[in-house]
């Protein structure tokens, strides 16, 4: 049985410090609406992006965060599953509440080259997309709920960790996978039958590909992450998360990284 997604892009900045992504959000959006037939739902309007840490991000994001939140709860409401294309990981700190606690025993999937665990104590940079994961596991108060267990979540890919935030991953129970380490199979074994929420932030990729605004050398191919995709389950995939395609990279055409997009995605219809 074919997927019935529900598409939502995220058009509010939510951190944002390059301002390609909220437009990368957008144009893959509507190269998978056009593809599923869908119309997205539209949450929040666009802003230039800023050099601000999470004290200025954080409350400016508000309404945008609060939108994303209630967008992922119409469209479970509706018995959908929610495609969810956001400029940033921050935007995660909307979705990811919401989906441990309509599906408290679902694994999520964090497929992405940085763990995001840091926490407004241990972040060198003060930005807000590298606390997401820690504040939805509840090791910070982001003001938009946590309840994500840390035990049922797995990093997939990550290779850029600071010290400190490698610490917090390890004392809270998150299982990192380094990209050597993410076979498919593998994959599959760790989800072991259960329910799957995926995040994927485009720059788990080798650079080249799909532009993120923050690249990370020695990722992971298109293919791979499709692999992944299709190593789970259709019927256990309960949303997806499609994060950080920075529009506008003078190296690779906007048209190729958007087929690239469409292609990994296909793999959860096979």
């Amino acid at each position: 049985m074919t997927q019935d997604f529900g598409i939502i892009v995220s058009q509010g900045r939510v951190a944002d410090r390059t301002d390609g992504a909220l437009r990368g959000a957008r144009e893959a959006a509507t190269a998978l609406a056009d593809y599923l037939e869908v119309t997205p739902v539209v949450v929040g309007s666009p802003s230039p992006a800023a050099v601000d840490d999470w004290t200025e991000a954080l409350p400016a994001a508000r309404e945008t965060l609060e939108g994303l939140r209630d967008a992922v709860t119409m469209v479970l409401d509706a018995g959908q599953t929610p495609l969810l294309l956001t400029n940033t990981c921050a935007a995660s700190l909307g979705t990811l509440p919401t989906a441990a606690r309509r599906n408290p025993q679902s694994v999520l999937l964090w497929i992405d080259a940085h763990g995001d665990f840091n926490t407004p104590q241990t972040s060198g940079s003060g930005y807000l997309g590298g606390m997401v994961l820690a504040a939805a596991c509840g090791l910070w108060d982001s003001g938009h709920g946590a309840g994500l267990n840390p035990e049922q979540v797995i990093v997939v890919g990550a290779r850029d960790i600071d010290a400190a935030e490698s610490d917090l991953l390890a004392e809270a129970g998150v299982r990192v996978l380094s990209p050597a380490e993410r076979a498919p199979e593998r994959i599959a074994q760790l989800v072991s039958g259960r329910d799957v929420w995926i995040h994927v932030d485009w720059d788990v990729l080798e650079p080249g590909y799909i532009p993120a605004a923050y690249r990370v050398a020695g990722g992971l191919l298109p293919h791979q992450i499709a692999s992944i995709f299709a190593a789970i389950p259709a019927d256990r995939v309960r949303g997806v998360e499609l994060a950080e395609f920075e529009y506008g990279d003078v190296d690779v055409p906007a048209g190729v990284s958007i087929e690239l997009i469409l292609e990994t995605f296909q793999a959860l219809q096979r």
